[in-house]
């Protein structure tokens, strides 16, 4: 029988070959309001019918664009196009997540880029990198130690923060792909976020998360590999009661 895992990536490969062969008019045509409440574009529409033929046979799915979809016990939330305006844009920054959940807990999450063919994945114990173009590169992610940047979600709506953490020279980019820039967690210097935290944005990747610092609040979630940072930016929200 073919694994959560390998269903997964077989599904990820054939929309990465869709997004590609698909007229970017016909991709970035907008279309109804999805359950995540942004306007779908065709190009999430077109993954999530992928990821429905792939996995609905493990479970009822929870998507983005239409909500629940089928029945089962396990319960799989994706976001069929993480990154959607990347996209559309033709910035290289844009994937999917995937997550199944058991008894209202994640156990498996999947994360990927489409833009380099970066996919995370975590199951257990196991957390590693493969490639959506390279059937052989499969590594153990770390933590990169000389990180230099963080990442924060949605800096363009919070330039008040945005101020004070250069000015305590916590430096930053700011992507434009939730699951993603938490997928990266472990490479950068932390990641912040705030706003409407939606579950299809962070159910796999808070679960890839979850060896890191990690604060998430009703409007915020702050991850950092580093004890001194994640108190730092804790400190700016005055948040100190969750250092410990």
């Amino acid at each position: 029988m073919q694994t959560f895992v390998s269903a997964s990536l077989a599904a990820l490969k054939e929309i990465q070959t869709l997004l590609s062969q698909t007229d970017h008019a016909v991709g970035s045509a907008l279309h109804n309001q999805g359950a995540g409440g942004d306007v779908s574009m065709g190009y999430d529409l077109l993954a999530e019918t992928c990821f429905v033929k792939h996995l609905s046979s493990f479970g009822k799915i929870l998507s983005e664009e239409s909500g629940s979809i089928g029945e089962g016990e396990e319960c799989i939330i994706i976001d069929p196009i993480d990154g959607s305006d990347n996209l559309r844009s033709n910035f290289p920054y844009y994937g999917a997540s995937i997550a199944l959940e058991h008894k209202g807990e994640v156990v498996i999450g999947v994360v990927c880029n489409f833009a380099n063919g970066d996919c995370f994945v975590r199951e257990g114990c196991q957390h590693y990198r493969c490639s959506l173009l390279d059937d052989n590169l499969h590594e153990e992610v770390s933590i990169n130690a000389y990180a230099k940047i963080g990442l924060f979600e949605k800096a363009g709506e919070h330039l008040d923060i945005a101020q004070i953490l250069i000015d305590k020279s916590l430096k930053f980019r700011s992507p434009g792909a939730v699951a993603l820039s938490l997928a990266y967690a472990h490479s950068v210097k932390y990641v912040l976020f705030l706003g409407d935290i939606r579950t299809y944005d962070v159910a796999a990747g808070l679960y890839l998360c979850e060896d890191l610092y990690v604060y998430v609040g009703e409007d915020i979630f702050i991850v950092s590999h580093n004890k001194d940072v994640f108190a730092k930016i804790l400190t700016i929200f005055n948040l100190t009661d969750n250092i410990s």
